[in-house]
């Protein structure tokens, strides 16, 4: 893998919140169709580095390089997700009071706005078909006309993925996606995030490490705002500088000062 052939290449990426680095010169890139999992404790820049890329913010320093040389920073964020880039937030957002089918059908016509718009309306089969596929493969088209407020917790972070690849993205950003499931809806997921893997490029944040253990070939630890280490579960689990990280933070747990993940590497 190379920077060159990325799908997602940022460069000295800095994001300065009045003084507090978010992200201090970060570098970071994955290639196309791979599954990266991002850990590391609390405040380390994690979610921020979803922020940035899916353009919700902007940092201060650096440069975010999407597919074939495609500058992100000057764009916004439903410019970024026009060009391929969806993204699915911790807490899913699905329309309680409409169908499941209706979620995504809606999905699908945000995003046609504009230029596609008439595409769309001219090819109601299509739509339909694409709608029916994303079904299921979330597992969902069993309950399509189903209120999306009457699935499980699990079951609408199910839909929530479904109404971003609709969409058809390039590259996923998942945010903590296994967070309250039961271990049966923990594995179903891992399954899906890895299928989804076959034709786009997933990028996970995680703190479950049986989790990210289940799905990672990859894993990128972040610390202070840049990357601490990158390898196999295995081998970010055994670095002496990982363990540090989360042991000390650990420490500082226990005498009084504010928790940041030490349960993410065991």
């Amino acid at each position: 893998m190379s920077a060159a052939g990325a799908i997602i290449y940022c460069e000295d990426v800095t994001v300065d919140y009045d003084g507090f680095k978010a992200l201090s010169r970060l570098n970071f890139f994955m290639d196309r169709k791979e599954l990266r999992v991002v850990i590391g404790p609390n405040g380390a820049g994690k979610t921020t580095l979803l922020d940035v890329i899916s353009g919700r913010v902007k940092p201060v320093a650096g440069r975010v390089i999407f597919g074939h040389h495609t500058d992100l920073l000057p764009l916004r964020e439903n410019q970024i997700a026009a060009l391929g880039v969806g993204r699915k937030f911790q807490t899913p957002s699905v329309f309680v009071n409409l169908t499941v089918r209706d979620n995504v059908e809606l999905s699908l016509r945000r995003a046609s706005k504009g230029v596609f718009a008439t595409l769309f309306d001219r090819d109601a089969e299509d739509e339909r078909a694409r709608i029916q596929a994303t079904l299921e493969t979330v597992g969902l088209a069993g309950k399509a006309a189903q209120l999306a407020g009457t699935l499980s917790h699990g079951e609408k972070q199910w839909l929530e993925i479904g109404m971003v690849i609709a969409q058809d993205p390039e590259l996923l950003l998942v945010d903590e996606p296994v967070a309250g499931m039961t271990d049966e809806e923990t594995a179903r997921t891992g399954a899906l995030l890895q299928s989804i893997a076959a034709d786009r490029s997933v990028l996970v944040i995680e703190h479950d490490m049986e989790f990210v253990r289940r799905i990672a070939r990859k894993v990128t630890v972040l610390h202070q705002g840049a990357v601490l280490c990158e390898g196999t579960v295995d081998q970010v689990q055994a670095d002496p500088r990982v363990l540090e990280v989360y042991l000390g933070q650990r420490r500082e747990a226990r005498s009084g000062a504010t928790a940041g993940g030490a349960h993410a590497v065991r």
